[in-house]
């Protein structure tokens, strides 16, 4: 005699038990966040040398374009040598 699938042998009691757990167990969805420090902020801010450099190229620019800018060739010579043999 040969008995196959007969009722319901295809259901798992514990399956279901453990089903019902799992789903009582749910994990919160975790949320993104993002602190900026303070010392960040302070490097976010311009600060003073940043904005006389800014001042500084505009000059040089507008020195360029009317061809007023003059080029000092021994203050270019002084500061290579420095460079390359002092350092």
């Amino acid at each position: 005699m040969r008995i196959d699938k007969f009722g319901l042998m295809g259901v798992n009691p514990y399956k279901r038990q453990f089903d019902k757990e799992m789903q009582a167990k749910k994990p919160v969805a975790k949320q993104d966040k993002v602190e900026i420090s303070t010392a960040a902020k302070e490097l976010q801010q311009i600060s003073q040398s940043t904005v006389e450099r800014q001042e500084k190229v505009r000059k040089l620019k507008e020195q360029v374009q009317n061809g007023t800018y003059q080029i000092d060739a021994k203050t270019i010579a002084k500061s290579i040598y420095k460079y390359y043999f002092e350092n």
